[in-house]
Order: structure tokens, then sequence, then C-alpha cells
């Protein structure tokens, strides 16, 4: 499944708006988790992803749906997004973001003693989180159960900014010499517009969609 996100590039986990486009779609049919026993596949397939420390998982596209992306696309997303006004938090996600600084991720159960709400206020503030491209999954953990510790699928997230995720090099190297960095990785190369333009010209050379109004409900 790495391989194909980093072929995509940016690409839903679900079927959407978009024929084809998602990794629901793209997966044969016996390996797709259905609910029966050890039948997980994707689902269980991204954990690796995540943790490869080369792909942005989140719910992040399509107004909060589960999506992937490779750092030089998740890059364009996130300058696009953080240039929206509607896209920049609030005091209470700024609370929360202030403890990832802090701690360096969260889960959802932090963010409710953090803030003393419900387990729906929670994810649906990290979620919006994730909308502004502020918060990425940074870890996923099995969760085994019963005296014979099955792992059926329940995981334990947490999430980090994506600064975090995709690090800059430790060894940045010397101004002038080859491999040395400009600057972090996500730091984008061009206007907010541009970033918008190049991901809409992505997704429709990958699957032929030209229609804007449903590349935009993709994008936000």
């Amino acid at each position: 499944m790495i391989g194909t996100i980093q072929e995509w590039g940016l690409i839903p986990f679900f079927e959407n708006v978009i024929p084809g486009y998602s990794i629901e779609e793209l997966t044969p049919a016996r390996y797709w988790f259905d609910g029966e026993e050890d039948s997980l596949g994707p689902w269980d397939w991204k954990i690796e992803c995540v943790r490869s420390g080369e792909i942005a998982y989140g719910k992040f596209l399509l107004g909060g749906k589960a999506a992937f992306a490779t750092l030089p696309w998740y890059r364009e997303l996130r300058n696009y997004r953080r240039s929206l006004p509607k896209y920049q938090p609030d005091a209470v996600q700024q609370q929360i973001l202030d403890y990832v600084d802090a701690h360096g991720a969260i889960t959802v159960r932090e963010v409710r003693q953090l803030l003393g709400i419900r387990k729906s206020a929670a994810d649906a503030l990290i979620t919006r989180l994730q909308m502004q491209c502020r918060l990425v999954t940074g870890e996923l953990q099995r969760v085994y159960r019963s005296e014979d510790l099955h792992y059926s699928g329940w995981q334990i997230a947490s999430f980090c900014r994506p600064e975090d995720l995709f690090e800059a090099p430790a060894f940045p190297g010397f101004p002038g010499f080859p491999g040395a960095a400009a600057g972090h990785p996500l730091e984008p190369d061009c206007p907010p517009a541009e970033s918008f333009e190049r991901l809409c010209a992505r997704i429709t050379a990958l699957t032929g969609e030209t229609d804007r109004s449903r590349l935009r409900k993709l994008l936000g």
C-alpha cells in the first residue's frame, strides 16, 4: 500500500465523489476489511504507512475524511489550507496545539481530559485541526484484547504536528554544497493559489476528473 500511495501522491482512503480515486477501490476485494475474522487489509496496513515517516495519514480531505499524502503533496495541501480564513485555529483549538507543542503529541483521551469534553466533541476538534493541516496521525497502536490478546483491528491514534512527522534532515549540510537543505521540507515554494492549482492538476492527471466543484469538495 505504501507503494500505491507514493505513486498517487494524494489519495482518499474510501470511495468518494471521484470514481476510482481511493485506496478502497484500488484494493482487491479479497484484501478489503469487511468485518470478517483476520480480514483487516488496508485498515491494518495503514499503520506501517504512518510509521514510515514518509506518508501523512489523517482526516484531511472531503471535509474531514481519511486520506493519505506523500510529503510533496501534503506540502501543497498545507500551503493552500493554511492560507484560508476558515482554517485558522480558534482559542479552543489553540489549546490543543499548545499541548502538542509541549508534549509532542496528543490522543483523543488527552483532549477530553484537557478540555473536559465528551469523546464526540474531542473527535470533532481533532478532525478540524487535521483539516487545517495542523495535526496529522503520528502513531497508531494496535489494541490486543481478551485473555488471548486477540487483535481485531482496534487501534489507538496519537496526533502530532506535520512538521514533526516530516522532520528536517538531522544533518542539513552546508550552504553551497550538495545536500544542503533550504529549510523544513514542508516549507512551500509557491503562493497558496498555485498550490491549489497544482493539486487540481495532479488529481485530474490521475483520474481524468475536471469538474471544479468536485475538486473543490475534495480539497476543501
